[in-house]
């Protein structure tokens, strides 16, 4: 009986030794501070030369690109009123957007319930978030140019190459830190 219970001890402190080395190999996000959430709303018109979206198509990418830059759970991204019907492609495709980004709270303004928040790094690429391809290299660019300045950013690594009318030769390379909720899971 002594022997089973030595083994019991002696695997749960193998477990937790575990769970703390792998806590410890992440890279750890900076001190936690207060944050509010600033409202944005923002009318995205999209015009690119090598992918064309559907307004519904649009607006499903650019919800996984303000979740992906620490935009709140309930951002909102609604198809636009666009000439093509629902699911067609539209050279002027267009989607509202609504979202809370957190930004730190340096006026002492009183937040119910308190928020916290930290920097934490964000890096967008081929498939990162997965449902990042090639074709979406020109958005990505609107995308940072447009809206990524709602949110509390810093250290912006633009290493973007977009080739319009053709895959080869783009990258998407978009990487920074942004001030964002503890409880926001990163891509």
């Amino acid at each position: 009986m002594t022997s089973l219970r030595v083994l019991k001890v002696s695997c749960a402190l193998a477990i937790c030794g575990f769970g703390l080395t792998a806590l410890a190999a992440e890279p750890s996000a900076s001190e936690p501070e207060q944050g509010v959430w600033q409202k944005h709303e923002y009318s995205f018109q999209y015009l690119g030369f090598t992918t064309t979206y559907s307004c519904d198509g649009l607006a499903s990418k650019l919800k996984v690109l303000l979740i992906a830059a620490g935009a709140r759970a309930d951002a909102k991204s609604t198809s636009g009123g666009c000439a093509s019907g629902y699911g067609s492609p539209d050279k002027f495709a267009r989607a509202d957007l609504r979202f809370y980004a957190l930004a730190p709270n340096r006026n002492g303004e009183i937040a119910n319930p308190p928020i916290n928040g930290a920097w934490h790094t964000v890096a967008i690429a081929d498939r990162s978030p997965r449902e990042v391809a090639p074709g979406d290299c020109e958005l990505i660019e609107q995308f940072r140019d447009k809206v990524l300045p709602m949110f509390t950013t810093r250290n912006i690594d633009n290493r973007m190459t977009c080739v319009p009318n053709q895959l080869s030769g783009s990258v998407i390379n978009l990487k920074f830190e942004v001030f964002a909720g503890l409880a926001a899971k990163r891509r």
